[in-house]
C-alpha cells in the first residue's frame, strides 16, 4: 500500500511541477499536496511538520504571486477589467491550443478585451503585451518556487 501511495505522491509531484506553466493545473498546490501525502505516509517522521509547514508557507506565496504578477502587469499598463478578463478566457483557450496557445493566447485576449472597453489599439496592444509579461513573470517566479519546494523535500528525503 505505501508504494501505491509514495507512487501518487511522486505523480502528484510530477505533475504539480507541470501544472506551474500549464494554466488549468494548480501546479503549486499540487506539488504541496504531492509533498503533504508523502509526509503523511511515514507518520512526518521522515519529512516533518516544520517542513511542512514552511512548504504551506512556499505554497500561499507561489499561488499569490500567480495572480499578482499578472494582476499588477496589467494594471500598471491601465488595464480595465474587460483586459483583465479577456487575458483569463485567452489564458483558458490557449490551454486548447497547445503551447503556442498558451504563450500568446493571453496577450491576444487581453488585448481584445482592452479593445472592447476602449476601441483604442495602441492601448490595447500595450495592455496585452503588459498582461502577458506579467504572466510569464508569474510563471517563472512559480518555477522558482516549485523547485525550491521540491528541493527541500529531496533533502528531506535524503538528509
Amino acid at each position: 500500500m505505501n508504494t501505491v501511495l509514495w507512487i501518487v505522491a511522486v505523480l502528484m509531484i510530477v505533475v504539480g511541477i507541470a501544472g506551474t506553466v500549464l494554466p488549468a493545473l494548480p501546479g503549486v498546490v499540487l506539488v504541496f499536496a504531492g509533498i503533504v501525502l508523502a509526509a503523511w505516509i511515514d507518520g512526518f517522521t521522515v519529512i516533518s511538520g516544520w517542513t511542512v509547514g514552511l512548504l504551506s508557507v512556499l505554497t500561499v506565496i507561489g499561488f499569490a504571486v500567480d495572480y499578482a504578477a499578472q494582476l499588477m502587469s496589467a494594471r500598471r499598463a491601465g488595464a480595465t477589467p474587460l483586459g483583465i478578463a479577456g487575458a483569463a478566457v485567452g489564458t483558458v483557450a490557449g490551454i486548447f491550443m497547445g503551447l503556442i496557445g498558451l504563450l500568446f493566447m493571453p496577450l491576444l485576449g487581453a488585448a481584445i478585451g482592452e479593445f472592447i472597453a476602449h476601441r483604442d489599439a495602441l492601448r490595447a496592444g500595450r495592455v496585452g503585451v503588459a498582461t502577458w509579461v506579467g504572466l510569464l513573470v508569474g510563471a517563472v517566479l512559480k518555477l522558482a518556487i516549485v523547485f525550491t519546494m521540491t528541493g527541500i523535500f529531496v533533502a528531506a528525503l535524503l538528509l
